[in-house]
């Protein structure tokens, strides 16, 4: 080991329960509840999952898995690989994973990433056996400090039975300081999250845990795992310059400042390209309000469009995960973690006014959202904070390209297949046609809008439908009932959701 242990276990009620990740995980037992650090790859164990994995080659059990959000290769994948996941919950992105839920293999909650620590502090989710959480030290007063990510970890400590902390040796020291952990109290009993300004700090340092509590400290020199993002194309390139020029156009109306309002990103390469589309932008002095701190942030705070930025997590490139502690130490200052509870709170949100942007899978005529099925029955990914930030944001947007599968699917259809955002909490959609500004508008001149933005492709094909719905049907909402998932139908069908007459005029 590179680091000397007394430096990074400074508190001497830890030093006699180091243990092997074989020994910790024997200790599992069937039908536990493992509450996991870790949100989109960052933080998260990864010794512990592959010995419990390990295991689950020879023996017969499974266990229910909680985290923050979707965890890497070496936790979601090697434990759905071993067939030891029963329950999923909040949210996952791992393919191999996703196969196994979809086929009924593994049972998944969907839920808010604002909603689990609630859930877990009334319950409803069962005891949490274990906490299992990575750390880049244990502080002198008995504090963990995290690596990448805060995510759930707080409620898990507070509530779990045992801890076992993974100390990850290969952690950069500049973690210590990033944090601001803020910990709720009872439904009832608490008072409102002193957070006024998007840089305020109004935690600890660390993660509070009772020694007795820890059951055992696995030590680890595996890295942090690179996300997959591809690098800005001409498509979200132009997505991006049609989101700036929404927001220009904001600015310019006088209903937003230079420096706009705090920012919230999702996750993805389309939503990072966004960010990364802002750095010749006209906006200065932003500050940024996010669940997850993707590259775009360290290229905006370089390019001094970006003065602060808070979240739960990092999901970064290869490129960045190689050089993040020269990273966290030149931006020391201008980053901090908060729990997702905190980072996603709608009220904190809604009091702060936030412009939210997020992903879309699919948007029907009426602004409706879909972000998680696929033609309404297979799950991708799941919800994650997207409703925290749409119900609840000062400009709610959603970016998309218009075409997916080479020309085969548009983004635009006259009704979603599954709904995760009603046409309530949308304001704005952006593909690279255009934007539809949805404020102030009734349903009909929504589906005008919309239409207008969806893939030259699709056009008439929509607006055949909306046209017909309107004229056979009426009403507040016009709808086909019939024909409202003809799309759908049809990329069942042929493999497109182009129309026959469609097909042959082409």
């Amino acid at each position: 080991m590179g680091k000397d242990l007394n430096q990074l276990i400074r508190n001497k009620a830890f030093l006699d329960k180091i243990v092997s990740a074989e020994e910790a995980a024997s200790w599992i037992e069937d039908g536990m509840n493992l509450g996991m650090s870790g949100f989109t790859l960052f933080g998260e164990p990864k010794e512990f999952p592959l010995a419990l994995s390990k295991r689950g080659e020879n023996e017969d059990f499974k266990i229910n898995l909680y985290t923050g959000a979707s965890l890497g290769p070496t936790a979601d994948q090697s434990m759905a690989e071993a067939g030891i996941i029963n329950l999923r919950v909040p949210y996952q992105g791992n393919a191999v994973m996703r196969g196994k839920i979809n086929a009924g293999e593994i049972g998944y909650i969907d839920q808010h990433l604002s909603h689990t620590a609630e859930e877990v502090r009334k319950g409803s989710l069962g005891n949490i056996d274990y906490a299992i959480i990575e750390a880049a030290a244990i502080t002198e007063e008995g504090y963990i400090i995290p690596t990448g990510s805060v995510g759930n970890s707080p409620i898990f400590v507070e509530k779990a039975d045992n801890v076992i902390i993974e100390l990850n040796m290969t952690a950069p020291k500049a973690y210590e300081g990033l944090h601001d952990i803020f910990v709720l109290k009872e439904q009832g009993e608490r008072r409102e999250i002193p957070l006024y300004k998007v840089s305020d700090r109004i935690g600890e340092i660390g993660i509070k845990v009772d020694p007795s509590k820890v059951k055992g400290i696995i030590l680890s020199e595996q890295p942090d795992i690179p996300s997959p993002l591809f690098e800005p194309n001409e498509e979200t390139q132009q997505i991006a310059d049609n989101l700036l020029a929404f927001l220009a156009g904001e600015v310019e109306a006088g209903k937003l400042p230079q420096s706009l309002a705090p920012l919230q990103s999702g996750v993805g390469s389309v939503a990072n390209a966004v960010l990364n589309g802002m750095k010749d932008s006209q906006f200065k002095d932003i500050e940024v309000f996010s669940e997850v701190l993707q590259d775009g942030i360290f290229d905006l705070i370089d390019a001094g469009v970006v003065k602060f930025a808070v979240g739960t997590a990092f999901s970064l490139s290869k490129k960045r995960v190689e050089t993040l502690a020269e990273d966290l130490e030149k931006y020391s200052g201008k980053i901090l973690f908060r729990p997702q509870e905190v980072s996603n709170h709608p009220e904190v949100i809604r009091r702060l006014g936030i412009i939210s942007f997020n992903t879309a899978l699919e948007v029907d005529i009426y602004g409706n959202v879909n972000s998680t099925h696929v033609s309404g029955t297979k799950i991708m990914n799941g919800i994650g904070g997207s409703g925290d930030f749409a119900r609840n944001a000062r400009i709610t947007i959603f970016v998309t390209s218009s075409l997916a599968k080479n020309g085969a699917v548009s983004a635009i259809v006259p009704f979603v297949s599954h709904i995760d955002h009603t046409e309530h909490d949308v304001d704005v959609i952006v593909t690279e046609q255009g934007y539809a500004d949805l404020r102030g508008l009734p349903p009909v001149k929504r589906a005008e809008k919309l239409i207008e933005i969806a893939h030259p492709t699709y056009r008439s094909q929509l607006r055949a439908y909306f046209e017909e719905a309107k004229e056979k049907v009426g009403g507040q909402t016009p709808h086909i009932l019939e024909k409202a998932f003809a799309f759908h139908t049809n990329l069942k069908e042929k493999g497109t959701m182009l129309s026959e007459e469609e097909v042959k005029a082409k």
